[in-house]
This record gives structure tokens, C-alpha cells and sequence, in this order.
């Protein structure tokens, strides 16, 4: 893999210092180096043998990151035939792994990688109270085996409508908030059981132990806090019937859409719960809904609560999630702000920021590149680099 240098851009200081007029050069898919053309620049660009890439007058950034998607598992222009992401024959489901659901041959992973994103994770749907687990990818590649940075990176639990609806049609279980929520601590006190179950038989060579169960080993690792939890809920009683249930179980929240949150910010805010925002460009399409506002992500922020934008693909296209954040700042959120919600922050949410999120030494080396202003809707990308490739480049003829 050559090297690829990009230089002449300016780089936000989206973490640390940024600079009007840098340079980043990328070698074995890693960032091997970010600094001010002034100072080194010129001396990297004389030095190596690369791939070089002017972006005078514009921006480079890293890849974007949504960390609430449904990439893959919904096909687009498809119906049943292309839909893996509700097992809505059973509502606990937290054995299944979508990286067995996901196509990564589906278009929209290229229009995502053009506009810049280049790391998702992809959740089951919310059809379930408890619905799977979630794995985080980058958009570039054909096979998903070779995309994953981390798998599970958490399990999907659903308050709310979502499995009200879905089992009130079949007339089945559970049908209210209160047997959604029973739902979900039975299993938990399963697999916790479980758990003890399997330290005592390790400790103790004369006892037998439990029978295997693939649900209560998934659980199992939420539950020894290996992996969090990713809690879909809108409104504010919903949002805390989940906390409370995360408390009693000790298991680390991350809430996923938090329509209300913004009204109750000062209470999320003392219980550490980061939150990932949106979809907010979308229909008023159900009673939790009424409350939305795409001033929520910026409210959220100046109350100190961490932030992540999420476009909840397909809900919202992914390739638009930049158009999400600008729209956010046109609501009041800071600019930088909204860069970071759709940079580091979702990085650091997920447990990624060690190898994405941000333009630093050692990172991989994900990095999009602007003509312009990020939210000018009139800029465009002229250059993707995922893991090191140049996984595309605008045609200027």
C-alpha cells in the first residue's frame, strides 16, 4: 500500500490543536503523521515517496461515524426480501449477531463511504425488547468479516411503541411498558444466574454445569460489563424504566435516540448516561415522537451531556449525516460541536476512539476531505481515505 500524503488542508482541531494549513500522511492504513505545513510540512512532502493529495482551500476531517444504524440489514429498494433486522417471531433475541444479517454489497455502504462516513455500528431493530447484538464497521469493503473493528459492541434493548405495537398485533406478550420491562429483568436474572452458575461449576470440580444457552452467554457479557448496552427509548418515562433497569443489574447505558432527553437533561446528566441523538429530520410518525426537535443534540451538549448524531439509517439516509449535524447547528448546537458529534464523540460513546474518531498519530487512517465549509450543503467531498486506501475520489473533468 503507497503511502498517500494530503496537504494544503485546513484541519479543525476536533481533537487537540488544528491547523489553517496541514498536512497528513498516511502509511500501512495507520496515520503516521499530522502537522502545520509551515513548520514540517514541506520537509515530510520532499522526504516521501506518496500519493499526494492538494486540498488547498479545503477541509480534511476525520471519517465520520454514526454509532445508531441499520446499514445492511435494510435493503433499500427492497421489501421482505431485503429486511434481517427484526427476529419479530420471539422478543428476546439477544443471541443473534447482525454481521450474519448485514450485506455489505448493498449500495448504500458507497453512497455512505462518498459523503464521508466511514464507521457505523449497525443494531438490530426495535421490534424487540431485547433484539441482538451490535457490531461496529467501517463502510468500506465486501466482506463483512473484514470490516468489523468490533463485534458484539453491545446488545439493543426497545422501550416504548416499537414492541407494544409489534406484539399487540400478534397478540402476544408483552403488550404493555410493564411487561416489556418484566420481560427484560426476567432474562437478565437468568443470565446472572446463569453466570453464577458456571463460576461456582469452575470453583468447584463436582458440580454440573448449566446446560449451554446462547442467550444467557450474550447476556451474560452485558452483564459482566464487557459490553454495553444500547437502549432505544423516546420518551422520558421510557428512557428512565431503562435506566432503572441498568442500575439494578449494574450494566452501562447508552441511549439511543432519547427524543425527551433534552427535557429531562439535567437528570441524564447526573446519571453520566451519554446520549446518541436523532433521527430529527424526519415525520412526527407516532405519539413518542411529538416532542422532537433538531435543536435537541445542541441542548443536550450545553447541559454537558456527551453527544452523538445519528441519522438511524434507514430512517434518514446514512450519507446524509453531515447534513444532520449542520442542521443541528442551524438549531443552536456550536459548529465544532456537531463536528465532534459526528467525529469523536461517537467514538468515544462506542468504545472506538483508540483507533477512529479523531486526525491523530497512530489512528487509523480514516480521513475525508471538503472543498469547503463542512456545512455549506454546496461543498463537496473530494476524497474518502478508508484504513489507508483511497476508497474514492471525486472526478474533476
Amino acid at each position: 500500500m503507497k503511502p498517500v500524503l494530503i496537504k494544503n488542508a485546513r484541519i479543525p482541531p476536533i481533537q487537540g490543536v488544528g491547523t489553517q494549513n496541514g498536512y497528513i500522511l498516511v502509511k500501512d492504513g495507520k496515520i503516521a503523521a499530522v502537522g502545520d505545513m509551515a513548520a514540517t510540512g514541506e520537509a515530510v512532502i520532499i522526504s516521501q515517496d506518496c500519493t499526494v493529495i492538494d486540498a488547498s482551500g479545503g477541509v480534511a476531517l476525520p471519517g465520520f461515524i454514526d454509532i445508531h444504524s441499520h446499514l445492511g440489514l435494510y435493503e433499500d429498494s427492497l421489501g421482505f426480501e431485503g429486511a434481517d433486522g427484526n427476529e419479530d417471531t420471539d422478543p428476546v433475541t439477544p443471541h443473534l449477531r447482525v454481521i450474519d444479517g448485514i450485506n455489505p454489497m448493498e449500495r448504500a455502504f458507497r453512497e455512505a463511504l462518498e459523503a464521508g462516513v466511514t464507521t457505523t455500528v449497525v443494531s438490530p431493530g426495535s421490534a424487540n425488547p431485547i433484539g441482538g447484538q451490535l457490531a461496529a464497521i467501517k463502510t468500506w469493503g465486501r466482506r463483512i468479516d473484514d470490516m468489523v473493528i468490533n463485534a458484539p459492541a453491545g446488545i439493543k434493548f426497545a422501550f416504548g411503541e416499537n414492541p407494544k405495537a409489534t406484539y399487540h398485533e400478534k397478540e402476544e406478550s408483552p403488550v404493555t411498558r410493564m411487561a416489556t420491562a418484566a420481560l427484560i429483568r426476567e432474562n437478565l436474572q437468568k443470565a446472572q444466574e446463569y453466570l453464577n452458575r458456571k463460576c461456582l461449576d469452575e470453583e468447584q470440580e463436582d458440580n454440573d454445569p448449566p446446560d449451554f444457552d446462547a442467550k444467557l452467554e450474550a447476556l451474560g457479557l452485558l452483564l459482566a460489563g464487557k459490553i454495553p448496552a444500547h437502549i432505544h427509548a423516546h420518551r422520558t418515562d421510557d428512557i428512565f424504566t431503562a435506566l432503572r433497569i441498568c442500575r439494578e443489574f449494574d450494566i452501562r447505558p447508552i441511549l439511543i435516540h432519547g427524543t425527551e432527553a433534552h427535557l429531562v437533561a439535567d437528570i441524564i446528566r447526573d446519571e453520566g448516561v451519554p446520549v446518541v441523538s436523532g433521527p430529527y429530520m424526519t415525520d412526527r410518525s407516532k405519539p413518542e415522537l411529538a416532542n422532537l426537535t433538531e435543536a435537541a443534540p445542541g441542548l443536550l451538549a450545553q447541559a454537558g451531556i456527551p453527544v452523538a448524531i445519528t441519522t438511524d439509517h434507514p430512517e434518514m439516509p446514512l450519507k446524509y449525516l453531515r447534513i444532520a449535524a449542520g442542521v443541528a447547528v442551524n438549531a443552536g448546537m456550536d459548529a465544532l460541536t456537531a463536528l465532534r458529534a459526528i467525529t469523536i464523540n461517537p467514538a468515544r460513546i462506542a468504545g472506538l476512539d483508540k483507533r477512529v474518531g479523531s486526525l491523530e498519530k497512530g489512528k487509523d487512517a480514516d480521513i475525508v476531505v471538503f472543498n469547503g465549509d463542512v456545512f455549506d450543503f454546496r461543498s463537496q467531498v473530494m476524497v474518502v481515505v478508508c484504513n489507508g486506501h483511497i476508497a474514492y475520489r471525486r472526478n474533476m473533468e
